[in-house]
């Protein structure tokens, strides 16, 4: 896997050679084994999480107080992020601010190499994709194992994520299996693809790097400002592992994690499992404050990560994509992500909530983030899953608007508004269309769908169907019945 970067010198990396969205979905659509993979994942994550909201009277007041809570947080954001540096500091922790994606692959380098160690271990953090840490280590010499088993399969793989909660979700046990045997010095010999043995290969792999790192990168779910606690939500053990056994620990952190107290806390580990993995409770739910002698790492060192959130905070409207707490729910009930995947969107966040979330810290500056916002058919039904209420479709429209001002503008899409325009202006000509639509109807669709558009129209049949224009518009069967029916 290899990133570069985008537009925006300094912040998130886009993969070097993603085209825009139109033409990897179109890529990613045409591959049946992938949208096979993930139909079935995504239906399954689905309806779990379906019945474990269902479960909770008070849901919507959970949903509401998590919004609230975040939107307090994103308008007093000075005033935590200066108090969660002073009780990380209290406790024995050392703060660093980082602007961009640069800044902060330096000050993570410069810290693993002060300890000497040319290897480090991590647990799952969206943050350290986001700003391409593992390859910025790998130019330092130092090599980071990625511990979450997921994750580790696509490193192996030499991958990208493709889901927020399950980033192999494009793969099935054979390929895994082939990537263990394929990369996995000691994976056993004749390893099949059931999942216990997978399992177990990956466990006897990660717990020699366990048991010998020195050095651990880590994400943040939540910082706890009022004690400077930090917390890390898992359902396979690997972080706990990663936050306890090294010597030095180093957390990489969005600056809009906060939340203020413990209480607050408490709404979102109610949130988050169900959202995510359809779980009552978290299965291992991690938090630290500082460094304690004789208890875990001797050196905590927290990393502030900025990249474009002050900018996105500044947007009244677009601000609200930083209360996302990652669970994933957009993503598994989009009918866009359901049939394209994640490496269609470009980027570490995929689905809704990336097609929002990047192109607002990277800027829209690429084809990628301009193509983003229409990633989507508006269909609302990211809105109505988001535990922490993002209106997605919102901001859709919001940066659709300002990726035309920024430019980006599609000549076809332009002509065709202007003409439905001049359409549409006058009575006589919508109704002198709607009759030449009627009477081309057999010619444009057979069996009442339109399944092929012709020249430069055939990319909006490219990956859907429209139904042909009725034998007689509604205009007309007014006027001839008087709406009286047949």
């Amino acid at each position: 896997m290899s990133t570069g970067t985008s537009g925006t010198a300094g912040r998130m990396p886009t993969y070097l050679g993603m085209p825009a969205f139109p033409d990897a979905a179109r890529r990613a659509v045409g591959d049946t084994r992938l949208r096979r993979n993930l139909a079935h994942a995504t239906s399954t994550i689905r309806g779990r999480r379906a019945a474990a909201v269902a479960e909770l009277d008070d849901w919507a007041a959970l949903r509401e107080a998590g919004k609230q809570i975040k939107d307090h947080v994103l308008a007093n954001l000075g005033h935590y992020l200066r108090l969660l540096e002073e009780k990380v500091t209290e406790a024995g922790g050392t703060v660093h601010w980082a602007r961009d994606a640069a800044e902060a692959n330096r000050i993570v380098t410069d810290l693993v190499r002060a300890t000497g160690e040319t290897e480090v271990v991590k647990v799952k953090s969206m943050a350290t994709q986001e700003i391409g840490l593992n390859e910025a280590l790998a130019e330092a010499g130092i090599a980071a194992y990625e511990t979450d088993l997921a994750e580790l399969i696509v490193q192996l793989g030499d991958d990208r994520p493709s889901h927020i909660l399950v980033p192999a979700i494009h793969r099935n046990r054979a390929d895994i299996r082939d990537i263990f045997r394929r990369t996995m010095p000691d994976a056993p010999a004749g390893m099949s693809d059931s999942p216990a043995e997978l399992a177990e290969a990956a466990r006897r792999h990660l717990r020699a790097k366990f048991l010998s790192a020195k050095v651990a990168v880590s994400g943040v779910n939540f910082a706890v400002a009022d004690t400077g606690t930090l917390v890390v939500l898992e359902s396979e053990g690997n972080g706990r592992m990663c936050l306890t056994l090294p010597e030095t620990l180093i957390s990489v952190m969005g600056i809009e994690k906060i939340v203020p107290s413990w209480r607050d806390l408490e709404v979102f580990l109610q949130l988050l499992p169900r959202s995510s993995t359809a779980e009552r409770m978290n299965p291992y739910t991690s938090t630290w404050t500082g460094s304690t002698p004789g208890d875990g790492p001797s050196d905590f060192h927290l990393v502030l990560l900025d990249n474009g959130r002050t900018a996105t905070l500044a947007d009244e409207v677009g601000r609200q994509a930083l209360r996302c707490i990652r669970c994933s729910a957009c993503l598994n009930v989009c009918p866009v992500y359901s049939r394209a995947g994640g490496h269609a969107y470009g980027s570490p966040y995929p689905g809704p909530i990336g097609a929002i979330l990047s192109p607002q810290i990277r800027g829209i500056g690429s084809d990628v983030d301009a193509s983003l916002p229409y990633a989507s058919t508006l269909c609302g039904a990211c809105f109505e899953a988001c535990p922490v209420a993002i209106d997605i479709p919102e901001v859709l429209v919001h940066l659709r608007a300002r990726a035309v001002e920024k430019g980006h503008k599609h000549p076809l899409e332009r002509a065709v508004m202007d003409v439905a325009g001049w359409t549409l202006r006058s009575p006589a000509r919508l109704a002198l269309a709607q009759r030449a639509a009627s009477a081309g109807r057999h010619v444009v669709g057979r069996r009442g769908r339109i399944r092929r558009l012709p020249g430069p129209l055939s990319a909006w049949t490219d990956t859907r169907d429209a139904p042909a224009p009725p034998r007689e518009s509604f205009r007309a069967w007014w006027n001839r019945t008087g709406g009286k029916g047949e």
